[in-house]
């Protein structure tokens, strides 16, 4: 088998950071996969090669502590219990009744309370000059998500607190601060949930909390995967709503949905194409395998880099440019195989429902600032981004 070439980028560069995709042009036009000296990894980033290394079964995701040990034992213990580290038979334990709860209709139950979200958040601000994440894409999802789960509203901010300084880890190198705060979310999001699992133990009530309660699944497993979903399915509508919009708007000036009964939907698809949420998921070789031609040993890590396979020319025309109407769109920021992210419907009927209130209310909206980045690769997205629109403001005497 031939051997990979070889690259020395540094994935910790404020500059993969602001703007990844030339530096991942640059590594896929040296082949599908790229071994990266730094780190020992291979760097998969032809849209072909990550799709089969997401199904290969001779690849897998292996849950290793964080260290430092003792600092990060809170974080280790979420991430030792969650689906998402393990593959079957303890994967399918553990996402089966995450994925029966699902299907009981918890994700078309909400679709008319984030339409009603949308609105309201959107009529408590001034469209001469809003945050489209603060305002918008980053309150509505832990809103959705928490109705879905059955955590009261009174607690949103800390979930969005928790949820921000967990995922901060997920990043290459993140210094010791970072794991600091970590810890810190790990132990009070895990005693929060503990309480209310309790309640919702001896009182059920129609929501995914009281489900995982009831099948069978130990504390820390509900625990871990409510934790799973609010830290993914939060993530993934913040940046992809936020993301998209920023590339569209700096793209065409206004955001303007072709015409057709899917335009919406077309729409979101390639939101979620074109600046991938989440741009790198790592999976492990767990006996001799190979990955696009290049072979790989037992232990040798695999980092699929999604943001780089949903641009490449092999399979889209034009991937450098947004365009709304793309059809068909096979990208890859859900994944594929045993880990297809969980909650995709729940985030795509998110991003449908809030872009048709946003484009129906704002018609003209536009940048109205340089937007600020979040100043991260793996979860990639924006802390600020200011829009503006001549058109509705809030409603006098419309409540809060």
């Amino acid at each position: 088998m031939p051997s990979a070439p070889t690259t020395s980028t540094d994935l910790d560069a404020p500059a993969l950071a602001a703007d990844p995709y030339p530096t991942l042009a640059r590594l896929r036009a040296l082949g599908p996969v790229v071994r990266h000296e730094p780190s020992g990894r291979l760097l998969v980033l032809g849209h072909a090669a990550v799709a089969a290394a997401q199904r290969d079964r001779r690849l897998g995701r292996v849950w290793r502590d964080r260290e430092p040990a003792d600092l990060l034992e809170p974080f280790n213990l979420l991430h030792r219990h969650q689906m998402l580290e393990h593959e079957p038979p303890t994967h399918t334990r553990l996402r089966r009744p995450v994925a029966a709860a699902f299907a009981r209709g918890h994700v078309e139950r909400l679709r008319p309370r984030v339409r009603a979200l949308a609105a309201a958040l959107l009529d408590e601000v001034d469209p001469t000059g809003l945050d489209l994440v603060g305002d918008l894409a980053e309150p509505l999802p832990v809103l959705v998500i928490a109705a879905l789960i059955g955590v009261p509203e009174t607690h949103v901010d800390a979930l969005r607190a928790w949820s921000q300084a967990i995922v901060a880890m997920y990043e290459p190198s993140p210094p010791l601060p970072v794991a600091e705060a970590a810890a810190r979310a790990s132990v009070e999001f895990a005693d929060f949930l503990r309480d209310l699992l309790a309640h919702r133990r001896a009182a059920p009530r129609d929501d995914l909390l009281s489900h995982l309660a009831e099948v069978g699944l130990d504390d820390d497993e509900v625990v871990a995967s409510v934790v799973l979903l609010l830290n993914a399915g939060h993530e993934a509508s913040v940046n992809a709503l936020g993301n998209g919009m920023v590339a569209w708007l700096r793209q065409d000036g206004v955001a303007r949905l072709p015409g057709g009964a899917d335009a919406t939907a077309r729409c979101v698809e390639e939101l979620l194409r074109h600046d991938a949420p989440l741009q790198l998921f790592e999976r492990e070789a767990l006996v001799p395998a190979d990955v696009g031609g290049v072979p790989v040993e037992p232990g040798q890590r695999v980092a699929l880099l999604l943001g780089a396979a949903n641009r490449d020319p092999a399979v889209f025309a034009r991937p450098d440019r947004l365009d709304p109407a793309r059809h068909p769109n096979p990208h890859l920021s859900f994944g594929v195989g045993v880990h297809f992210c969980l909650g995709a419907p729940l985030a795509r009927m998110e991003l449908r429902e809030t872009l048709d209130v946003l484009l129906t209310r704002l018609p003209d909206l536009h940048l109205a600032g340089e937007p600020e980045s979040r100043g991260t690769f793996v979860l990639r997205g924006h802390r600020r981004v200011p829009v503006a629109a001549s058109g509705p403001g809030r409603r006098r005497g419309t409540p809060a």
